[in-house]
């Protein structure tokens, strides 16, 4: 009987199984008449003995319920551990909070966070949550401000629909969680409260723990941008200093001497102008392009191209510095149309030809080809220079990386090829060539075929 019931009950089984023993085994029998007054010491030793026993399995009985209770308790916040454990988002981190909360104490629960200025925000809405109004929220301000739980089945602001708690971490308050019960009539039992604001402590330090960490990342990345700022800074001033070095030192002489010179001296300084200019107006470009780039200012915009047009754009412009240099041009005529952007694509090249006559003595032979793989169609610059320095034939695409020869660009150029190469879905790799020299080649995949104009359109 004290397995199920409580005390009482097994008191009065006690008493009524006495009953039944004086009134079916003591003489006279059927009776409860007891003839012999030893019988009587038995009936109290027999209340005693089931007094005691009863006493000690209503004990186990409660220390074995306690068990269950803080299994369960433990068990529920494992639960919501394991689960704030492997989220790294404020709002998901809400939402599971919510759903936990919501199902240990069969309550509509909402959490509230605080922004920059200390005024509360609903941060969870959806399944499971409930409407606050400026009242509630007056409490749930309260309790942020004083860190104290406040109101239903509290001595604190008793009138307010539900329950708020502080949440609180390491650092302080972050927020609150107000907590509705099903029972609106019922308040929570003191110990249903302190295993609140232990769900409640422990969802404030998931939160706090992804706070810091994008507050980490955020003053990681304004650290990584200001050391490429500066970067940036000491490249770019380097480079420009000597074409503008350049340039003022060939403007001067014209400037002082005028008609002094002869028409061969003047025309070489023009040039060396000229060159200089256009050496800035890239250094100026590849910046820009990069920032860009980064920044996401540039879309790609593919439409089907001829591979071999755009590559003789890229080579007449550059005819005037490749006229020194052989130049073999390999490109098949029945190599299909490529989607690509144009204007990038003739970016691309025009750094890659730039990179090699920047790192290779003039003179140097090189050779542009194209082939179809399965992948896509893979073009390729070849060079017989100096080659790569091994291992940095992955670092010389990062940006700033320089070469070895004077006079080098700012570094972005084949950082550039790279961004765009990856933008159109490709990749672009260079490696040292048998015999000499080096190789770049870059792969733009092909997807679908291209469609064939109308009638209309070729007429």
């Amino acid at each position: 009987m004290a397995v199920r019931t409580s005390r009482w009950p097994t008191l009065l089984a006690t008493l009524l199984s006495i009953a039944a023993f004086d009134f079916f085994m003591v003489p006279p029998y059927f009776t409860f008449a007891v003839a012999d007054g030893r019988y009587v010491v038995t009936f109290g030793v027999m209340f005693i003995v089931a007094l005691v026993i009863s006493g000690l399995t209503l004990r186990v009985r409660g220390q074995a319920e306690a068990a269950r209770d803080r299994e369960r308790k433990t068990s529920a916040l494992y639960s919501l551990s394991r689960d704030l454990t492997r989220e790294r988002k404020k709002d998901k981190l809400s939402e599971i909070a919510v759903k936990h909360i919501g199902e240990v104490f069969q309550s509509q629960v909402i959490i509230l966070v605080s922004d920059e200025r200390g005024r509360l925000a609903v941060w969870s809405t959806g399944t499971g949550t409930f409407a606050i109004d400026d009242k509630e929220m007056g409490v749930a301000q309260w309790v942020f401000e004083n860190r104290q739980a406040a109101g239903f089945g509290t001595d604190t602001l008793r009138g307010a629909k539900a329950l708020y708690l502080p949440m609180v971490a390491s650092s302080g308050p972050i927020g609150v969680v107000g907590i509705l019960p099903a029972d609106g009539n019922q308040p929570f039992e003191p110990e249903q409260v302190h295993l609140l604001e232990t769900f409640s402590n422990q969802t404030a330090m998931a939160m706090e723990r992804v706070m810091l960490a994008q507050q980490a990342q955020k003053e990681h990345l304004n650290a990584e941008t200001q050391s490429l700022r500066n970067v940036l800074l000491r490249s770019v001033s380097h480079d420009l200093r000597t074409p503008l070095t350049t340039i003022t030192g060939a403007t001067d002489a014209l400037l002082r001497k005028g008609d002094g010179l002869d028409r061969e001296k003047a025309d070489e300084l023009v040039r060396t102008i000229h060159s200089e200019a256009e050496r800035l107006n890239r250094i100026v470009r590849n910046v820009l392009n990069m920032t860009r780039l980064e920044s996401g200012a540039i879309q790609v915009r593919k439409d089907w191209q001829s591979l071999e047009e755009i590559t003789g754009v890229v080579v007449g412009r550059l005819s005037e510095r490749l006229k020194d240099r052989p130049l073999n041009l390999a490109i098949p005529g029945n190599l299909p149309l490529v989607p690509f952007d144009a204007m990038l694509m003739e970016q691309v090249l025009t750094n890659l030809f730039e990179n090699v006559l920047q790192h290779t003595p003039p003179g140097t032979p090189m050779e542009l080809s194209a082939s179809m793989q399965n992948e896509g169609v893979v073009v390729e610059l070849a060079d017989r220079g100096p080659g790569i320095p091994p291992g940095q034939e992955e670092k010389i695409f990062e940006k700033f990386a320089r070469g070895r020869s004077p006079g080098g660009g700012t570094g972005l150029g084949l950082s550039i090829c790279r961004a765009i190469v990856e933008a159109h879905g490709g990749r672009i790799w260079a490696e040292n060539r048998p015999g000499g020299g080096a190789a770049f080649r870059f792969l733009l995949p092909v997807e679908g075929t291209a469609a064939l104009p109308s009638p209309e359109e070729e007429s």
